[in-house]
């Protein structure tokens, strides 16, 4: 079953609302706005608190995309030693930094002996309204 969603034209206000505000609707399809390569593209449940201060938390859900090379910046969905992670990859020169958005978190340093491997780019983080409210 697919549910329709509808996308207002405009903003809308997170103060009080404007009743000048028109809101022409559209069709709104989920799969197209979040998803570019489907064949490519995985979901995964994010599992901890090393990602909190770049937005990801404990339980949110991120669209991963594995046809998207990784560049200096992205978050990224890596295997490391047999194990997965989500972090922000930085590139620099000859050296690769795996870097957690938690100071309580160190940052991982790729070394030619580890088994490395960039899974994908996150290329969106879905939330649940009532796990950002607690």
């Amino acid at each position: 079953m697919k549910i329709k969603f509808f996308l207002a034209e405009s903003s809308v206000p997170a103060g009080f609302p404007s009743p000048a505000d028109d809101f022409s609707e559209r069709s709104l399809d989920l799969n197209e706005y979040l998803i570019k390569h489907p064949a490519a593209t995985f979901f995964v449940r994010a599992k901890g608190v090393s990602m909190q201060n770049g937005g990801i938390w404990d339980g949110d859900l991120l669209i991963v995309d594995r046809s998207l090379e990784a560049q200096s910046g992205n978050i990224v969905i890596a295997f490391i030693n047999g194990e997965f992670t989500v972090k922000r990859i930085r590139i620099s020169e000859k050296r690769i930094y795996l870097m957690p958005e938690n100071r309580s978190f160190k940052p991982i340093r790729i070394t030619e002996e580890m088994d490395f491997q960039v899974w994908g780019v996150v290329t969106f983080v879905i939330k649940q309204l009532s796990a950002i409210s607690n």
